[in-house]
């Protein structure tokens, strides 16, 4: 066990197929929560954090909002919780109320025809409980923060899917709290405006959604321009296509394609990430006088969307979902061969693909790569905020050995995510989702070897909690101590030795051998 008491920051679970309608405790301390409807394409959940750095939570960015408001609203990190589904709109508000496009004025409508298809935001109403692709009236929610990372995972009784994300921050947990307290609600609303005309219009509108290259965002030294490279259209006043769908998946006016809905969720995806950034980099630019470190604070963003036999998948960096599935015949034959499958893309410069990408992005800076790190300061390409790397005026706010010199052609740091969907089958047993802590000490086929172990010999177990528990021995004889010498060098001090790590195993299917999951109470 990761001792001592209390380094195991966040241990929730949740699992599907308990007693409809009821909550109750075992003998062993674990909580089995309600039962959600037979679509679910999960049976159960368990997520872990175990921190390394000593970080202040922030408590000033957006007027202590974020910090003393929203957070303790959204954090149960050992239980799951209900809170109801709808976003809160005038929360949101107060973090964009400077911003011309408010997060209260989300609704797209096309501008006149121009070259490039850009658009303007004009006022909507509030989502109903009832509406939108996510149908809910309540969900369970359980997050919380080690060191400076972020967990969060919410998921609907009523409706069976389920959403993760796990906020990897650096240089400070600035920026993976304001995307805890805020992009959950975000991708929310931009599902609320996920409407069309007709089937026709959808599926015209999908053909021309590029998945990896679908926006740009480009960022000067006056202003953030939000300018979108799509042709599919987003109106106000029409009845989204999915509130259409019902519980059996069919549509009560017309069926629409998978490819429409899957394209439409990405586009969903796309769009709220780049609501949050500009809201970011907008408060930074607000507050970076009193607190210049801003400038420098960024995040890591994975996020996994489990709908009906659909699994979404949206990333920036070094985070990580692995899935777990048996070769062709291999489960039948009892073999049991897991494979891992990496599905999302590591966004680093020792990617050969990330880094030809980036020198092409600079061809007339030399220095754009530097000792391994891009402007000698991130190893990763891709990321939420770090606005120094994206706009001189954000550099400039640095102190002069901090400050970046020949920042020449901004942004160098991308956050134009890579997008995915996984139509889930028989043969796919779990996902691991993970910051790159993780990975430091494991291979994807080692994670998905000990979580097959683990589930095989503890069906009611804690997947999540025992790759941290092997993750810490495995750190401690890298580094030459025992378990208990490295788990008593304080937080901070032991960044030396492991990163922040957090983890989050996801039963797929109502027939794996693991039917329980684990609430650490």
């Amino acid at each position: 066990m990761i001792k001592p008491e209390g380094e195991l920051k966040v241990s929730f679970g949740y699992q599907c197929n308990g007693n409809r309608g009821s909550s109750f405790e075992v003998s062993s301390g674990y909580e089995i929560l309600p039962e959600i409807r037979k679509n679910s394409s999960f049976s159960c959940l368990s997520g872990a954090a175990l921190s390394a750095n000593a970080t202040l939570a922030n408590t000033n960015i957006c007027k202590g909002l974020i910090g003393a408001e929203i957070l303790p609203s959204l954090d149960s990190p050992n239980s799951f919780r209900k809170v109801p589904s709808s976003p809160n709109l005038s929360r949101l508000d107060i973090l964009s109320s400077s911003l011309q496009s408010s997060m209260s004025n989300l609704s797209c409508s096309p501008s006149p025809p121009s070259d490039n298809d850009s658009y303007l935001l004009k006022p909507m109403s509030a989502p109903s409980r009832s509406e939108g692709f996510l149908n809910a009236m309540e969900v369970q929610v359980a997050g919380g923060a080690a060191g400076e990372d972020r967990v969060q995972a919410v998921c609907s009784e009523e409706n069976g899917w389920l959403f993760c994300a796990i906020y990897d921050g650096f240089n400070g947990r600035d920026a993976a709290d304001f995307l805890a307290g805020t992009l959950y609600e975000t991708i929310m609303l931009y599902f609320k405006l996920l409407g069309c005309e007709s089937k026709q219009d959808f599926s015209r509108a999908s053909d021309s959604l590029y998945l990896d290259r679908c926006c740009q965002y480009i960022l000067d030294d006056s202003t953030t321009i939000y300018e979108e490279k799509l042709t599919s259209r987003i109106h106000n006043n029409k009845d989204s296509c999915f509130d259409q769908i019902n519980k059996n998946g069919s549509s009560a006016k017309e069926e629409l394609s998978s490819d429409s809905i899957q394209h439409g969720v990405l586009d969903s995806f796309q769009r709220a990430l780049s609501q949050a950034e500009n809201d970011f980099l907008y408060m930074v630019e607000q507050e970076m006088e009193d607190r210049p470190d801003l400038v420098s604070v960024g995040s890591c963003v994975l996020v996994v969307l489990l709908h009906g036999n659909d699994l979404y998948t949206l990333n920036l960096g070094d985070s990580r979902a692995v899935l777990a599935t048996y070769g062709k015949g291999d489960e039948m034959s009892g073999n049991e061969r897991l494979k891992a499958i990496q599905l999302t893309d590591s966004h680093t410069v020792d990617n050969e693909v990330e880094k030809t990408q980036l020198l092409h992005d600079h061809p007339d800076d030399p220095m754009t790569i530097v000792a391994g790190k891009v402007k000698g300061k991130l190893k990763v390409t891709r990321a939420f905020g770090v606005g120094y790397l994206k706009k001189k005026k954000l550099n400039d706010a640095l102190m002069g050995i901090l400050r970046v010199r020949n920042l020449i052609s901004p942004p160098y740091i991308s956050t134009q995510p890579s997008l995915n969907v996984h139509r889930i089958s028989k043969s796919d047993c779990f996902v691991i989702v993970g910051s790159d802590g993780l990975f430091d000490f494991f291979s994807n086929d080692e994670a998905v070897k000990l979580v097959h172990s683990y589930i095989l010999s503890n069906p009611s177990g804690d997947p999540a909690k025992f790759l941290l528990e092997q993750l810490v021995e495995r750190a401690a004889d890298c580094a030459g101590f025992t378990l208990e010498e490295l788990m008593n060098i304080p937080a901070g001090r032991r960044r030396k030795y492991h990163d922040d790590v957090t983890v989050i195993v996801i039963m797929l299917g109502t027939n794996q051998r693991t039917s329980k999951a684990s609430t650490c109470m």
